[in-house]
């Protein structure tokens, strides 16, 4: 009989050279394969026992990089090399989801310092709820259920490893030494998967590359026209649509069955064989949910996302109808306060104002002096108040004016703040649904058809503009302003 105290593990692995990209990827798939895999089995053969002889343990693999040169890398490339001789290292989680990132970073880094990547375990256990995560039939008994506790038999998610320390600049080095590859640890992006299938109640695997954010549903409505309309045109390079529930349509009259019951932030996707579709979000109103969202997303890397939704509009010259292009924020969202700090400035990025921008001149079918009538570009607050209205407004609008803000709402600064701190490209544009300082509240009956053609055009223009932004090259939506002094090689 093994002594209980007994750690169990798979059999140890040796690290291993690479300079093949796909080489060092498919052998990251290979250690994580074994890890789960065992630990599932562990798993299993203790739920079935229903006792425990021994503790199991198995640990994500990891990339490393030793780099001994100062010789600059190419400067015009945010990502894909570190700053400094040394070692760099990430632990990895679903290397098979992650499979077309993890070649292209890692080959970025091989051609830019012209040395091999080690490909090897880690350190780091995996916790057991997240190595049974991708067998729904699986389930995790609550502590307490069995005779004996699991985190005595097994390890499990750990706080400490799953935190954003090192895309808010403040982790350090790693307990060897070493420095840090990539922007989460692979307990972080576990944790992040998993809660994105609970609000989502879509699997991350039909996440693609560029996201919308709205908060209204008529967007979802659109959205689930325009795709279906893509998907008629054979030309348009669209493969299929996913809904709630995971339900996927390959054809324009294809049936999606209802949920009956919608997930907290019902997600949409329009995909691509090459994962550069359009994923949309409903994320209902406020900065928390906002925050949520982008908080878990972020760890899937994705090449931009948006906010297309409501906003009061605050200036007498705009109409129910008319969009707002942000170029500025005013943070009074408060979400993000500890994790950003208020004084730092988020900045417009250019290529997405101007496919933004190009998109409604192409929508509409303005240009020029005639397409200023229908929007305006200019500062977006974002507040955590829905109900600002009924206080003294005598603060608000003050600052309001002071910050020369056109538009508020209770979302896109929160999106923009954590684009600029996971170093995700992102963008505003929004349309005005209410004028509360001149008397036109949002109140049911004051649509116009102006307002009901604006809203069905502004998704279009969202879609329309992440097809821009598609395609422009990599190293060029991903701008080094998002980039600090240090930062991960990896995107």
């Amino acid at each position: 009989m093994n002594d209980p105290l007994t750690i169990l593990t798979p059999h140890p692995s040796a690290p291993e050279l690479f300079t093949d990209a796909a080489a060092a990827v498919a052998r990251l798939e290979e250690l994580y394969a074994e890890a789960t895999g065992f630990l599932l089995t562990k798993f299993n053969e203790v739920l079935a026992s229903g006792r425990a002889m021994a503790r199991f343990r198995a640990f994500y693999p990891e990339v490393r990089i030793t780099v001994t040169s100062h010789l600059k890398a190419d400067s015009r490339l945010s990502f894909g090399h570190v700053p400094l001789p040394g070692t760099y290292v990430a632990t990895i989680t679903r290397p098979d989801l992650f499979r077309n990132y993890l070649t292209q970073q890692i080959g970025l880094l091989i051609r830019n310092h012209g040395v091999p990547v080690t490909i090897g375990p880690s350190a780091t256990p995996i916790p057991v709820h997240f190595a049974v995560a991708a067998h729904p039939d699986v389930t995790v008994p609550q502590e307490g259920v069995l005779a004996f506790s699991l985190r005595d038999v097994f390890d499990v998610p750990d706080l400490a490893t799953m935190n954003d320390d090192i895309v808010n600049g403040l982790a350090g080095l790693n307990p060897d030494g070493s420095g840090h590859l990539a922007p989460f640890t692979a307990q972080r992006v576990d944790y992040s998967l998993a809660r994105l299938s609970h609000y989502t109640a879509t699997q991350a695997e039909h996440f693609q590359n560029h996201v919308l954010f709205t908060n209204y549903q008529f967007y979802v409505d659109e959205f689930e026209k325009v795709a279906r309309e893509k998907l008629a045109d054979p030309a348009s390079g669209y493969e299929s649509f996913v809904a709630p529930g995971n339900a996927e349509i390959t054809a324009a009259d294809g049936v999606i069955p209802p949920l009956s019951k919608l997930p907290q932030m019902p997600t949409y996707h329009l995909k691509r064989a090459d994962g550069n579709g359009v994923t949309l979000v409903n994320i209902g109103v406020g900065p928390s949910n906002a925050k949520t969202a982008t908080d878990h997303i972020a760890v899937l890397r994705p090449h931009t996302w948006l906010m297309v939704g409501h906003c009061a509009g605050l200036r007498n010259s705009q109409s129910l109808g008319d969009f707002v292009l942000a170029h500025a924020y005013l943070r009074e969202d408060h979400v993000l306060d500890d994790d950003l700090p208020i004084w730092v400035p988020i900045p417009a990025l250019a290529e997405v104002q101007v496919a933004l921008q190009e998109a409604v001149a192409e929508v509409t079918r303005l240009e020029g002096y005639e397409l200023k009538r229908i929007m305006r570009t200019g500062t977006v607050a974002t507040i955590d108040n829905r109900n600002w209205e009924l206080r003294d407004q005598s603060g608000p609008v003050k600052r309001l004016s002071q910050s020369r803000a056109v538009a508020l709402d209770m979302e896109s600064a929160t999106i923009a703040a954590n684009g600029f701190r996971f170093r995700v490209p992102y963008g505003t544009l929004l349309c005005v649904s209410d004028k509360p300082l001149h008397g036109e509240l949002k109140l049911p009956g004051m649509a116009t058809e102006f307002y009901r053609t604006q809203v069905a055009n502004h998704l279009r223009i969202g879609v329309l503009a992440m097809e821009k932004l598609s395609a422009m090259p990599l190293e060029r939506i991903h701008s080094r302003k998002l980039r600090s002094f240090e930062e991960t090689a990896f995107l």
